[in-house]
């Protein structure tokens, strides 16, 4: 009973042999981590359209579930940008950003992303991932990142703007560029300027000032705090906020409160489809990022249990004034770095941001938001890659138009339809290369019993045997392929005797399949030609044997692809070590 529920709590596992060691490590990289995540928390939650509070909350609760329920030991969960961008766009249309309604729909929506990932952690669902080519993932990453960039900028103009799509963002800062405040330009052009130095110059520098490379490391994470601080004692201390800079203002001063999303059936039903995306994508990016990280320490991700973590994070986030959050690239990134060794540096990264929600959020009033703006162009910048439309108009133009076909969908029409035709293209693109699948006619290599593509190797053939590898599994998509393939070549005119489906790479043959093969061996039988198989994997052959195939079968099953070559081409049927023959 104790391992079944460790399966179901991983806290349970790695609580059972925590060291003081451990925790030391733990607790640097919590304090690390806690350093970056408050600006962060802060920027993500107004980029979500929400209070910079509900940032910090939606970083606590959930952080604490992940780290009982998660599997991951180096995943930070928490606000990221996509996702914020994401629930933004889903909400924007329901509620007006700062009403009660916005918040309980973003409650609502968070609750109910939690409950979808619950759902497919306890079904076993985490496969449905897969569905999400790389390419286009990356595409609408790439996208989002663009979008949020330029989403921002009418923080660091102090002008108003609003929109879903590029060029609505892009045309309503156009509309607006006359009422630009020069003071808050100053401010946030210093600090994106700033923090682009901090990524790449500031180690450096603190390494040749004699610091240790953790200690320099700790500096350069610290380069957002420094930025918020600098520019917040300098709207503080010159009165800015008189001269029209726009501040975070006051924040509430305690913990998370105790909050219950919303069952109104009308709501549910108009967030479910973006709760789902936002599932989808969040489950995605988290995967990937603990699957690298764990595969440095040789470490096991479960899927299945990640989608229950994620889910009691969403459902927690939705009970604690929060909204949607995954696992985070750039702070996982940073809390493996830092040394963490358990989920419980998550824990104590919550503890960290609670203190700092208790004792420090006074100190934020003063704090411009063309800093946090900065913060959030800085940190997405980072994941746009145009570099992936290259790659793939290089080895794949199916997967190039997909990618491209993303990008501009989410630009031109928002996230959502750029996220919804992501999803439509990943599955359209593998029924797509799966529908022709690579259908190889094969000869015998002279002086082997090896069977080699004849357009590729100097290969033995027979006019009279027509032998075909199928290198893909057969089922309704791909069906009639080979049965209109199998036909045109033993046409009019055709002295093939036999045809022999060399069946060594068919893993699946589903019903719609199966009739197809009937009716290829009927039309071959009124012609003549015997059809016969060869190297059929044993699953496979036992569904064969259930239906009525094998008993109709004009030919006959070959254990090997030699085999049937021998018996076929030399008339040594008797020589032959068969499965299984039918006359």
């Amino acid at each position: 009973m104790s391992f079944r529920l460790t399966n179901y709590i991983p806290a349970l596992d790695w609580g059972s042999s925590y060291t003081r060691e451990t925790l030391s490590n733990d607790l640097v990289a919590a304090v690390i981590v806690t350093i970056m995540l408050i600006p962060q928390s802060l920027a993500y939650a107004l980029l979500a359209g929400l209070p910079p509070e509900a940032g910090i909350y939606a970083s606590i609760a959930p952080i604490i579930l992940y780290a009982i329920f998660g599997s991951s030991r180096a995943l930070a969960v928490g606000p990221v940008a996509v996702v914020s961008l994401m629930t933004a766009a889903a909400i924007g249309q329901i509620a007006e950003s700062g009403t009660m309604g916005y918040a309980i729909a973003a409650l609502t929506l968070a609750f109910l992303s939690g409950a979808i990932l619950l759902v497919m952690g306890v079904f076993r669902l985490g496969f449905l991932a897969n569905f999400l080519s790389h390419p286009v993932i990356a595409g609408f990453i790439t996208a989002s990142g663009i979008l949020i960039a330029a989403s921002q900028l009418k923080h660091l103009l102090g002008i108003p703007a609003h929109g879903h799509t590029l060029f609505q963002v892009i045309s309503s800062l156009a509309q607006n560029l006359g009422s630009v405040n020069v003071i808050t330009l100053a401010l946030g052009a210093s600090a994106t300027g700033f923090l682009f130095w901090v990524r790449k110059g500031l180690k450096p520098r603190l390494r040749a000032l004699g610091l240790s490379p953790k200690l320099a490391d700790v500096g350069t994470k610290a380069g957002p705090v420094a930025a918020v601080v600098v520019t917040t004692l300098a709207v503080w201390g010159f009165g800015l906020e008189a001269q029209g800079v726009a501040v975070v203002g006051m924040v509430p001063q305690s913990l998370p409160p105790l909050t219950m999303p919303s069952f109104s059936p009308d709501l549910l039903r108009q967030l479910f489809i973006p709760a789902l995306l936002i599932s989808i994508i969040g489950f995605v990016e988290s995967i990937s990022v603990a699957q690298t990280l764990a595969a440095k320490k040789r470490q096991r991700i479960n899927p299945d249990q990640e989608l229950i973590g994620l889910g009691a994070a969403n459902i927690g986030a939705s009970l604690t004034g929060g909204y949607p959050v995954t696992g985070g690239f750039s702070r996982s990134v940073v809390n493996f770095d830092a040394g963490a060794e358990t989920p419980a540096a998550g824990a104590f990264t919550a503890v960290g941001l609670a203190i700092a929600a208790v004792a420090l959020t006074p100190l934020v009033y003063y704090l411009p938001k063309a800093t946090l703006a900065a913060t959030i162009i800085v940190a997405v910048l980072s994941l746009v890659d145009f570099s992936i439309l290259r790659k793939t108009w290089g080895y794949s133009r199916a997967d190039f138009f997909a990618v491209a076909a993303t990008i501009v969908l989410t630009l031109g029409f928002g996230v959502e339809t750029g996220v919804s035709a992501g999803v439509i293209l990943s599955i359209a693109l593998h029924l797509y290369k799966t529908s022709r699948p690579h259908v190889a006619e094969v000869g015998l290599v002279p002086g082997t019993q090896h069977f080699r593509n004849i357009l590729r190797h100097d290969v033995e053939t027979d006019d009279s045997v027509l032998t075909l590898r199928v290198d893909e599994s057969l089922y309704f998509v791909n069906a009639r392929f080979l049965e209109d393939l199998i036909l045109d070549r033993t046409g009019d005119g055709s002295p093939v005797k036999h045809v022999i489906l060399m069946c060594s790479a068919i893993n699946e043959i589903d019903y719609s399949a199966l009739e197809s093969l009937e009716a290829i061996n009927l039309q071959l039988t009124e012609m003549g030609i015997g059809l016969h198989m060869s190297e059929v994997k044993g699953p496979v052959m036992d569904r064969l044997k259930g239906s009525h195939f094998l008993r109709d079968l004009n030919g006959q099953i070959f254990q090997a692809q030699f085999d049937a070559w021998r018996a076929l081409t030399l008339n040594r049927g008797a020589e032959v070590d068969r499965v299984e023959r039918i006359s």
